[in-house]
């Protein structure tokens, strides 16, 4: 039965975990975004674009605040990864728009090994891998996080979302289930 519990816990951790991050992106970005528009000046109880974030000026064909929320993540997103623009593009790339540069590529599957990895370690009673587990993350994205900082936001907060919630799991499963 021990079995049963564990291999439920790892396919928790694994993959309920990248809704739950993806949750906590969408949170984050809500609380951002209300402290620019109240850096603003403008009184974000009543004003419907407190929600809203417009990085740089608008220029043709990009997202506006009136555009709606799926309309500005497509246009900072390539396949749900985010972009940043290239600047320096000679000509844009077919089908309009400037060149864009993928960033964090292959998170969602880093995300869900990462997970499987923290709660195997946890309940293995190896914490200490764990470490191992950061370290490994940490070096493989160092050259990416050092060149963008939104980047570098975004796996902070991925990485600890997902992290706690694996911990919580295997945590859960260790002292209720198991124990």
């Amino acid at each position: 039965m021990n079995a049963v519990w564990i291999a439920a816990a790892l396919l928790t951790a694994g993959f309920v975990g990248w809704p739950v991050t993806a949750l906590v992106f969408r949170l984050a970005r809500t609380i951002d975004d209300k402290a620019d528009a109240a850096a603003a000046g403008r009184d974000t109880a009543d004003d419907p674009s407190a929600d809203v974030t417009v990085d740089g000026p608008a220029t043709a064909g990009s997202p506006t605040a009136t555009d709606s929320p799926a309309a500005r993540d497509r246009a900072n997103t390539v396949n749900g990864d985010i972009t940043v623009d290239a600047g320096n593009a000679a000509a844009p790339e077919p089908g309009g728009g400037a060149a864009a540069t993928r960033i964090l590529r292959g998170g969602a599957i880093i995300g869900v090994l990462e997970r499987l990895a923290v709660c195997l370690a946890i309940l293995a009673g190896q914490p200490v891998a764990i470490a191992y587990v950061v370290a490994i993350k940490g070096l493989g994205r160092f050259a990416e996080l050092k060149e963008t900082p939104v980047a570098a936001e975004r796996f902070i907060i991925g990485t600890l979302a997902s992290m706690l919630w694996a911990a919580g799991v295997a945590a859960f499963t260790k002292v209720v289930l198991l124990g």
